[in-house]
């Protein structure tokens, strides 16, 4: 088993009712929640809060727990020069912000942008594509892992058997 990483990210709306994203870097970057880690001793809102403000600007008013989204590398990673790579724990909040305007400059790493709900990027991560999808359709207390558990083997049919003749 890997490290655990507990990591806060947040469904953010404006007054408009718009989303508000983060898309990380240059390139072809995918689009993710807004968030970041917990340091040492402090509660999951209390991180959403202040990475949220550090990360875009804004304070907000958290309303609920959407869900935790659990993310690990299929099968057993490999270790490298810094071992396995950890299994990240993201407690998925839905916020509002506070104010018409951000309360302070964002610190850093990400590009801003509010979208339409109805028409959001294609290029999301997945955490985010399903986290947005839960908290637009009212649902809280959601546990989902990423990727996926494999499925079941599907039982295979059996042909029925033939009595056994004797001489």
């Amino acid at each position: 088993m890997s490290a655990l990483t507990w990591a806060v990210a947040a469904v953010v709306t404006d007054g408009a009712g718009r989303v508000l994203l983060c898309r990380q870097g240059r390139g072809e970057r995918r689009y993710a929640l807004p968030g970041g880690r917990l340091r040492p001793g402090e509660s999951p809102v209390r991180a959403v809060r202040r990475d949220i403000r550090a990360e875009t600007g804004w304070d907000i008013d958290v309303v609920d727990l959407v869900g935790l989204y659990h993310l690990a590398e299929p099968g057993t990673p490999p270790a490298g020069r810094g071992g396995p790579l950890p299994d990240v724990l993201v407690h998925v909040f839905r916020a509002r912000t506070v104010g018409s305007a951000p309360a302070g400059a964002p610190t850093g790493g990400c590009r801003l942008s509010w979208h339409d709900p109805t028409t959001l990027p294609e290029v999301l991560t997945p955490t985010t594509r399903a986290a947005l999808a839960d908290a637009l359709s009212g649902r809280s207390g959601v546990v989902r892992d990423f990727p996926p558990p494999p499925a079941p083997p599907t039982p295979r049919s059996v042909p029925p058997a033939t009595p056994a003749t004797h001489p």
